[in-house]
């Protein structure tokens, strides 16, 4: 017996972080979830599952009108042609609102209520499916406590939404533990909500996130899809990850420590998105943000140059001859680059205003050579500057030991740290 474990799929959410540019790939942006889930329900039919599972977030919200859902049915209806019924339930983004009680679905498709936990039984196949949806889309009761106990002598599959413990990036909704997940009984545990894929398995019990369908923006990177789940009896014999996304995202970090200057460093992030598209799999567009990174004489030349290089870039990646790749931005983060005698020498130079601070302290001439001049400076400035900054009327009224005993700490560790 095989099924199918999908979540987050985020139906006609956007993709962001290329629609900004021209050269961005428009149609594949905008129907690039639609075009996911189309390729799984594909596989799912030539497949032959038995059945699917949707663990959460189908939707992304509130649809901005019913083409949403209408293109849902449409695929539910391919799966119910195909004889493969699908259990769904709904997360923190399609909580249980008017829109989706009023769609019409095809009647192979199983919706976990949100009042309390159902079981769905496919007798033929022994299997029992334990879930319950979210009412509201920040629901932080741990729902896992309210689902039943398993059917014994059947395969018990517990569908749920959660954040789960040690999931930090992502809002604490359902918050249950592993522990607790375990002590249900069940031999597995369909999860969603969490966009990575995460797999923790143990004899008795396997607990699986897939990740989401489609990656949407750049941190959500690699390949993305869902799980094919294949059981023997009570037995989950394997979970293998199938791909379906059509776009992906890579974070291509370029050390740039040899660049001496703009054109270097281009060339440099050049060579490593070739390299990119060499070890990429399968033939997916690829939207690629690039870092430029490390110690490099090149450090000045990059900032504040954002259009220029990533157009640089563009150019760089058009003469691969790859049109499966797009840049989605170039960042720098790159420090500056010193030869040891440089370091040296401003090591040296801290050390010598250091010492210059600590005595001028106590020398009675070049104190009173700076309170003078001070004071003829601050004598020219507004009385409306001097009450907005008050430290000024001090170094007006001549307390320049108090000034640099204040400050000459403070400015020797900053001059220490920034060179």
């Amino acid at each position: 017996m095989r099924f199918i474990h999908t979540a987050d799929i985020h139906l006609d959410s956007p993709l962001t972080g290329l629609s900004a540019y021209p050269d961005a790939p428009a149609d594949l942006l905008r129907t690039a979830t639609r075009d996911a889930f189309a390729n799984l329900v594909d596989e799912a039919i030539g497949e032959k599952v038995d059945f699917m599972v949707i663990a959460g977030d189908l939707y992304d919200g509130r649809w901005k009108d019913f083409n949403t859902g209408i293109f849902f049915s449409g695929q539910m209806g391919r799966l119910k042609a195909a004889g493969i019924p699908v259990f769904l339930l709904f997360g923190n983004h399609d909580a249980e609102s008017e829109m989706t009680k009023r769609l019409a679905l095809p009647d192979n498709v199983h919706v976990f209520p949100s009042n309390k936990a159902r079981v769905f039984e496919l007798e033929e196949l022994k299997v029992a499916l334990h879930g319950r949806s979210f009412k509201d889309s920040a629901t932080f009761e741990n729902l896992a406590l309210t689902y039943p106990s398993p059917k014994p002598g059947w395969l018990n599959i517990g569908v749920l939404h959660t954040a789960l413990e040690g999931n930090t990036a992502h809002p604490n909704y359902a918050p249950c533990s592993l522990e607790e997940l375990r002590a249900r009984g069940y031999q597995y545990w369909a999860l969603g909500h969490v966009h990575e894929h995460r797999i923790e398995r143990t004899p008795d019990c396997t607990i699986a996130f897939p990740g989401n369908l489609q990656g949407r923006h750049i941190r959500e990177t690699g390949p993305r899809g869902a799980l094919m789940v294949t059981a023997e009896g009570t037995e989950i014999v394997s979970v293998d990850r199938m791909f379906v996304d059509v776009l992906r995202w890579h974070a291509l970090d370029v050390d740039v420590a040899e660049a001496s200057n703009l054109a270097a460093a281009v060339e440099l992030a050049g060579r490593a998105l070739e390299d990119l598209v060499d070890r990429a799999e399968g033939s997916h567009p690829l939207a690629v943000r690039v870092t430029l990174k490390g110690a490099s004489p090149a450090h000045g030349h990059l900032f504040g140059l954002d259009a220029q290089l990533r157009a640089e870039v563009l150019g760089i990646a058009a003469s691969i001859g790859s049109e499966r790749l797009w840049i989605e931005k170039v960042r720098v983060d790159t420090t500056p680059h010193e030869l040891p005698e440089q370091v040296a020498a401003k090591s040296d130079a801290v050390a010598d205003l250091q010492e210059l601070l600590s005595r001028a302290e106590h020398d009675t001439e070049f104190m009173d050579s700076l309170r003078t001049d001070l004071q003829q400076l601050l004598g020219r400035v507004p009385t409306e500057l001097l009450d907005m900054v008050p430290e000024l009327h001090a170094l007006r009224a001549g307390e320049i030991h108090d000034l640099v005993r204040r400050t000459a700490p403070s400015l020797v560790a900053h001059l220490a740290r920034e060179g």
